[in-house]
């Protein structure tokens, strides 16, 4: 198994604009796909058998691989798409944020469909990481966009689509990025904040699953490098990962430790961490 990581590029970031491999140890073992069509990559999630990743690319598609890294199956190019966050569905569809829309979309595990909105356009502001707790409710992060425009915000909705709470959390001091469920059912947000200002608090912050209330906060050790979290991920021994601008950083979930750095990169400016193949 490796830890894959979407590293971006071009306006959003100086990164690679690659998917990066890397062992559990955190050794650098090259990119997972060299395939052309994978360009400045965002989102990306496992298929529900676990043998696919479905990844966003930022030239308007979606393309499932191998665990060997060949991409078999791709949506074509979807003017407009731009795919940001990613994740897989209770019914084994992959849904997709729709960032130009603002509102998320899902897609057959075939890929060979168009995009169903799940949600009505505009549904946020700008919308980040998402995910769907047990019983399908799904929670949607709102966070600010690379304008500066937006809300700091977890909005939450019924399976079949219905508003549930327009406002899950009272928070002063978050921007929500990624967004996962914890094996508690609580819900985990990656956070920046004030989003984009260079001396933006980052942490990751879990909220109660039923109240919103805030329960507590990971934050890494004082002397750490931390900034612009962004994608969440259990890993296959139960750590809570965070990819950042230079690094992917492990929690242990139980207690709360920051277990410190497991990959070091400079200017890896990674969206979305998967454990694959």
């Amino acid at each position: 198994m490796h830890i894959l990581v979407t590293s971006a590029s071009g306006s959003n970031g100086d990164g690679y604009g690659a998917l990066l491999s890397f062992r559990l140890d955190g050794t650098f073992t090259g990119s997972f796909s060299d395939d052309p069509r994978i360009v400045d990559p965002r989102g990306m999630s496992l298929s529900a058998d676990r043998q696919h990743l479905y990844v966003n690319s930022g030239d308007d598609r979606v393309l499932a691989l191998d665990i060997l890294g060949t991409v078999v199956r791709d949506t074509g190019h979807v003017p407009g798409l731009n795919a940001g966050g990613g994740n897989l569905g209770p019914d084994g569809r992959y849904y997709v944020g729709l960032r130009s829309a603002r509102t998320i979309a899902a897609l057959p595990p075939s890929l060979d469909g168009a995009a169903q909105s799940v949600l009505p356009a505009g549904v946020v502001p700008y919308p980040r990481g998402f995910a769907f707790c047990t019983d399908g409710k799904l929670f949607l992060a709102s966070g600010i966009g690379p304008d500066g425009e937006g809300e700091n915000n977890i909005v939450v909705f019924y399976p079949d689509g219905r508003p549930l709470t327009s406002r899950f959390i009272t928070d002063d001091s978050v921007s929500p990025l990624d967004l996962a469920i914890g094996p508690n059912g609580n819900v985990l947000v990656s956070s920046e904040f004030p989003f984009g200002k260079p001396d933006a608090v980052c942490t990751i912050r879990e909220y109660d699953r039923s109240t919103g209330n805030l329960v507590r906060v990971f934050r890494v050790d004082p002397e750490m490098s931390f900034h612009r979290p962004r994608g969440l991920r259990f890993g296959p021994e139960g750590y809570l990962y965070c990819v950042a601008r230079d690094s992917v950083v492990a929690f242990d979930f139980a207690d709360g430790r920051c277990l410190g750095p497991v990959v070091e990169m400079s200017k890896l400016n990674g969206q979305a961490i998967a454990f694959f193949a």
